[in-house]
């Protein structure tokens, strides 16, 4: 295999990707929306204005995320919630938590689902009576079209398009079921944005006016997701270094840890689900008050929990473990971005839960700063996502240059099962990646391509996105056909991938598009297990290797044998005997379970050494008759025809290929 270098891909503007330049724009009439688990924010940055909050009737910006189906008309927000302790099946909250998910994927949950439309189908329904199915995405849509409603009246015209921000560490697939609710919302979505980089943008467009500019860490806590991205500022560049966290962290584990503790007070061991969504709802609203008080009275109705205090250190002692839990993610970003907690310049704080002391006295320890908090957390994000809105609007906005980076590496499975990285973890996005491939034998005429995501060496450990297949690739021999595999992964971290042979120009392409993602810990699971298993992936990896390598040599050398070893000239009987014993070793070694990747080099390297003098003559024979044109196939039959009148007279003549 061989392969080319790597095209980066360049610096980026922000009217990136959808070319604004090409399309009639609308200036002024772009949208950014926070989409949460557990509140979202539509806000707008008109003509180059100050990012705003849209503000519904009542005043409130803040949006639940929450949907209800208990009428036949669809409820959002507040209202909703109301009614989730007395209808808690049909009142879906922290629906992003769903988002690109599969059946299998799913944890806990009061929802029903609906049968699958047939058997491979993988995408989560919800059954919310009545015939009515709901995915995650149309679910999600219910609240971007509350949203987009909002600002539409704010600004007294229809809406451009939107800017929507996601997880850092969304997968591809959580990025595209995203993208898709967006679209069923009736929303054009000018592009994905990754929290922290949002937060970034909100806040650099800030400091830089005072000359502030250096590198920052983005420590994003909200309901559902934690992320934490290292990024540098400078001169009104914003570029991320690297990023992690976890896709189901936030403060609905708070949520919880709390609601357990009032159910444990109030006597209650195995809750109905209407006496564990009162106790989740109470517990949201303790949580909250505790960040200004040190003591707050709890009371669950559907337990009979009357008069419960509950202390702040009680608070904290609950969520202990889950807190810390956010630091190993830090301390391995700070590593990956080749960052020391000394040499940062700010710690910025976003999302809802950092509001609790609990966590801003970590976030302190951990990063051995005071977190900046000049904006709102739970705005923030928001605001970074209506200035890029305004920008891809067309507004006359000053231009601003964004380097995302992508959450997980991005490869092909190769023969043995082994991954062959061509985007890695980390890298800036958009990004363009190519390697050629080559053929495995003469008799192959086709590939089929596994693309994966991950970090682990064997593509059995990573997680699978598509597959394809690319067919008409000519006959030749061993390791000569040359198919440029091309990964284009666009700045919502979206991936197409190209394969094309190149001497006769067929070509397949195809756009990633998985139906449902990680599970709620796959993420952070990739990379934490590749760390964990580093050395014992290696060894797998170097026993594929080592497999494949000596499966190579052995088929050559069996072809060979095979096609023209009869012929004495060429193979003399005891190395003939001698090669055949190599050949029977080798499907030994390639077949024990329990070999070394030193065994299979030895046995590989015997058998180059017991079939060389033999290679050498098949080969001088090819050199003598002359290649002609003819491929080794053609020239293998015409000599073998010609060896065989040759023994009709009586006599040979040398064999070659």
């Amino acid at each position: 295999m061989s392969a080319d270098d790597f095209d980066p891909g360049a610096l980026f503007q922000i009217e990136e990707p959808d070319a604004p330049a090409s399309r009639k724009r609308a200036p002024g009439r772009g949208i950014g929306i926070d989409l949460g688990t557990t509140h979202s924010l539509v806000a707008i940055a008109p003509n180059g204005a100050q990012p705003q909050p849209v503000r519904d009737a009542s005043g409130a910006d803040i949006l639940a995320s929450v949907v209800s189906y208990v009428d036949p008309s669809v409820v959002v927000g507040a209202d909703a919630r109301a009614q989730q302790v007395e209808h808690p099946s049909r009142v879906i909250s922290s629906v992003k938590r769903f988002m690109g998910r599969g059946r299998a994927d799913i944890g806990e949950h009061p929802y029903p689902i609906a049968a699958p439309k047939h058997d491979e189908d993988q995408v989560v329904r919800f059954d919310m009576g009545g015939g009515r199915d709901v995915t995650p995405m149309e679910v999600s849509a219910e609240i971007l079209r509350v949203l987009a409603a909002r600002a539409e009246a704010e600004l007294g015209a229809p809406i451009d398009g939107a800017v929507i921000t996601v997880p850092a560490y969304f997968d591809d697939a959580q990025r595209q079921a995203t993208k898709d609710a967006g679209r069923i919302a009736g929303l054009k979505v000018y592009r994905l944005l990754a929290e922290p980089t949002a937060a970034a943008l909100a806040y650099g467009l800030d400091q830089t006016k005072g000359g502030k500019q250096g590198l920052f860490a983005i420590y994003d806590l909200g309901g559902g997701t934690f992320d934490i991205s290292i990024l540098r500022l400078r001169e009104g560049v914003f570029q991320v270094l690297a990023t992690g966290g976890d896709s189901a962290l936030g403060g609905d584990d708070f949520d919880r840890a709390l609601a357990a503790h009032l159910l444990e007070a109030a006597g209650v061991c195995e809750p109905s689900d209407r006496q564990r969504e009162g106790a989740l709802a109470e517990a949201r609203r303790v949580k909250e008050a505790l960040s200004d008080e040190p003591q707050v009275v709890a009371n669950v109705d559907s337990c009979g929990l009357t008069g419960f205090a509950v202390t702040r250190e009680t608070f904290e002692g609950l969520i202990d473990g889950i807190v810390r839990r956010t630091v190993k993610a830090c301390r391995q970003t700070l590593k990956d971005a080749d960052v020391r907690p000394d040499d940062l310049d700010g710690v910025v704080l976003v999302g809802g839960s950092t509001r609790v002391p609990k966590v801003r006295a970590v976030v302190e320890k951990t990063f051995k700063q005071l977190p900046l908090c000049d904006l709102d957390p739970d705005r923030v994000v928001a605001y970074g996502a209506a200035i890029q809105a305004d920008i891809l609007s067309g507004s006359a906005r000053e231009g601003v240059t964004l380097l995302d980076v992508v959450p997980l590496s991005l490869g092909l499975e190769t023969m043995g099962g082994i991954v062959e990285q061509l985007i890695p973890r980390n890298a800036t996005i958009p990004i363009g990646a190519r390697q050629v491939f080559t053929n495995y034998s003469e008799q192959q005429t086709g590939m089929v391509f596994h693309v994966v995501q991950g970090e682990r060496e064997l593509a059995s450990d990573c997680r699978s996105l598509a597959k394809f297949e690319l067919r008409g690739i000519p006959q030749l021999p061993p390791s000569m056909a040359r198919v440029e595999v091309s990964f284009q992964l666009d700045a919502d971290a979206l991936l197409t991938v190209t394969a094309k042979e190149l001497m006769t120009g067929v070509k397949q392409t195809v756009e990633v598009k998985p139906t449902y993602g990680l599970d709620e810990a796959a993420v952070d699971a990739l990379v934490m297990e590749s760390l964990d298993n580093a050395e014992a992936d290696f060894e797998a990896r170097n026993m594929a290797e080592g497999r494949v390598e000596l499966g190579r040599v052995a088929l050559a050398v069996r072809t060979a044998v095979e096609e023209v070893g009869h012929i004495e000239s060429l193979l003399p009987a005891d190395e003939r005997t001698a090669i055949l014993a190599a050949l029977q070793a080798a499907d030994e070694a390639m077949a024990d379970t329990a070999g070394t990747p030193q065994r299979l080099k030895q046995t590989r390297e015997h058998l180059e050494s017991v079939s060389e003098a033999f290679a050498r003559r098949r080969m001088e024979r090819a050199l003598q008759a002359g290649m002609g044109g003819k491929s080794l196939g053609e020239i293998e039959s015409s000599l073998a025809a010609e060896d065989a009148l040759e023994e009709r007279r009586g006599s040979h003549s040398p064999q070659q290929t």
